[in-house]
């Protein structure tokens, strides 16, 4: 497809649609989207803030209606992708635009975070990557991205997914989130396909530079372990055991339980194995990146999740923050009581949002370079 293949839409059309659906100075039509495994919004929150329109969403979890649709001018749709149609998804489309069907389907079954019922969820995910994929056949959208666990490329289901992609250029390899921006060391699958052609179908990394915890949540302010900040209910930490504040005082940032006294440490550090576990009980470096924001990233014992210099966990909005949600993303309403692991959950599985930008940025470019 060229530029002299595409329909000029109609004058009706372009006064209808706000903002306009092409752009006079430019002459090339402008992307909308639908995001499948919405969640809370971080993939779509990105592709708005690269200049995508988002239609709207789709996710199963109920939880995420309200973060998403009031951080994003775009619909929820509460629903199991497998239960839609091509169809259904068409009038979320601005007319005119060209069309991007984006997804990140639940990864658990490759999770090393995820072992406990393993088996039986694998055949349950994996259908919602193929219906992903049913949804592209059927769709037929002209962009197509997708990000997920770095593993998902080593098993035939991949291999599926990309056999719903003939006449599709494709693009995908594992970035490093932290290259572009992302403050944690975050690997992910991304890819890109396009009816469109080849042209700078990659991932635009650009010139980046590492964002560090410092720099993405040293000025909130302070709290104490089990405390919630006044002006930010999300700005919580989960309370500390006596012997778990113990444990926070005598660790250092970068450090581990090694650094404690013997008495401090746990039963399975004492064992020959415990070598095999020496990020958990630690605290975050302020001049470094981040560890892998995980949906368990509010208990100190669960990862290198201790506050740099508090004696705390992270907050749930520190966790968010460093996910590059903006600092005034909503995920409660107002009033509503905090809960740590649904939250979590929610933080710990989304999209990075500068990594849907990039992405966004990425394809405006390569749509681009096809329409000139």
């Amino acid at each position: 497809m060229t530029r002299a293949d595409y329909v000029m839409p109609s004058n009706s059309e372009l006064e209808a649609a706000t903002p306009p659906l092409w752009s006079i100075e430019e002459q090339r039509p402008r992307i909308s989207a639908v995001d499948l495994f919405c969640g809370v919004g971080g993939l779509t929150h990105g592709l708005v803030q690269g200049g995508i329109r988002v239609g709207a969403g789709v996710d199963i979890d109920p939880a995420c209606r309200y973060p998403f649709e009031s951080n994003n001018s775009a619909t929820f749709i509460e629903k199991d992708v497998n239960e839609l149609s091509g169809a259904d998804l068409l009038q979320h489309f601005a007319p005119g635009d060209l069309k991007l069907l984006a997804g990140c389907a639940p990864c658990q079954p490759f999770s090393t975070y995820s072992r406990s019922g393993r088996s039986k969820k694998r055949g349950l995910d994996w259908q919602l990557v193929l219906g992903f994929g049913q949804l592209v056949q059927e769709l037929k959208p002209e962009l197509v991205t997708m990000e997920n666990v770095p593993q998902l490329a080593d098993h035939a289901v991949f291999q599926d997914f990309l056999g719903h992609l003939d006449g599709y250029h494709v693009w995908h390899s594992v970035v490093e989130c932290s290259a572009i921006g992302v403050p944690q060391s975050r690997r992910r699958l991304v890819l890109l396909a396009s009816k469109l052609g080849s042209d700078g179908l990659r991932l635009d990394t650009g010139d980046y530079g590492k964002r560090t915890v410092r720099e993405t949540i040293s000025e909130l302010p302070p709290i104490m372990a089990g405390e919630q900040h006044a002006g930010d209910p999300l700005h919580t930490s989960s309370t500390l055991s006596p012997l778990n504040m113990r444990r926070i005082k005598a660790s250092r940032p970068g450090g581990t339980w090694r650094d404690w006294e013997p008495e401090l440490r746990a039963a399975c550090h004492r064992k020959e194995s415990g070598a095999s576990y020496p990020s958990v009980y630690g605290r975050m470096e302020w001049d470094a990146i981040a560890p892998t924001i995980t949906t368990q990233c509010f208990g100190y014992g669960n990862g290198r999740f201790g506050h740099p210099e508090q004696d705390r966990a992270i907050s749930l909005r520190e966790a968010a923050m460093l996910q590059t949600f903006p600092a005034d993303y909503k995920f409660v309403r107002s009033g509503e009581k905090i809960q740590f692991s649904r939250l979590g959950r929610l933080i710990g599985n989304a999209v990075p949002v500068r990594l849907g930008e990039v992405i966004a940025k990425t394809l405006t470019s390569h749509v681009k370079m096809i329409f000139g």
